[in-house]
């Protein structure tokens, strides 16, 4: 097994798409030290408050000396500028990116040969719904975060990021249009993640550094207008068209 005892921190590990990453490590061997808000991972505690982060990190180097991979997952806060508060708004940073950073900076003695971190961030690094903007503000700062991180860390981590599409979770297999929308015929499972990070953390990733991996199933290079795949836009009453000279 390439991954046993192996020491492999994920953040946001209690659920989703974490849970998942720590799973597959555990089948690999690996040594699991997840950290959540809810209860039942090796450490509970909220990722946003600096003390926790460093009893966590404090735990992790007295119990095992070292870490072989940070896996920064946790779901910062969704909330768009209607009606996220700029408490909220700093709160979904410092999940998002602060903690991810600062996890970086008190491991960064104790990283093995070999090791590699890895930033969970989103597609919505790059695209947007409304009504988004500290979850997307907070992706886009973990994916910049991560080729600033591989070049500070040259030599001795190699630091990459996954931006997901949509992934469902519960593993709920979509039909219909959910399905067919995607170039790819089928909405996206943990799995998806989860194998791409344990190949990122393996020896054959070995000449990857700085890189941010999209995995949607092709959607953000789908390009799509009014009227294409039987889609129109509904330009309703609260909507009006303005006719540019």
């Amino acid at each position: 097994m390439e991954f046993k005892n192996k020491v492999v921190i994920v953040t946001g590990g209690a659920q989703g798409i974490g849970k998942t990453i720590a799973e597959e490590f555990q089948k690999q061997g690996a040594l699991i030290c997840s950290i959540d808000k809810q209860p039942g991972v090796y450490f509970t505690g909220d990722l946003a408050q600096q003390d926790t982060l460093e009893k966590f990190a404090q735990k992790v180097i007295t119990e095992y000396g070292h870490v072989d991979y940070l896996i920064n997952n946790a779901l910062p806060l969704m909330k768009g500028i209607d009606n996220c508060s700029y408490e909220e708004f700093n709160y979904a940073l410092k999940v998002g990116v602060t903690a991810p950073f600062y996890l970086a900076k008190l491991f960064q003695p104790y990283f093995s040969e070999g090791a590699a971190i890895v930033n969970i961030s989103s597609s919505r690094d790059r695209m947007s719904q409304p009504q988004t903007e500290s979850y997307t503000a907070a992706k886009g700062g973990i994916s910049a975060l991560t080729h600033a991180l591989a070049v500070s860390l040259a030599g001795r981590v190699r630091v990459n990021s996954i931006s997901p599409g949509w992934i469902d979770t519960d593993f709920i297999e979509y039909t219909r249009a959910d399905a067919v929308q995607q170039p790819v015929h089928r909405v996206g499972n943990p799995m998806d993640i989860a194998n791409m990070v344990l190949f990122l953390c393996s020896e054959k990733a070995g000449f990857i550094t700085g890189e941010n991996i999209c995995i949607d199933g092709g959607m953000t290079k789908q390009m799509i207008y009014h009227g294409d795949c039987d889609w129109t836009l509904d330009m309703s009453s609260d909507m009006t068209s303005k006719k540019i000279d």
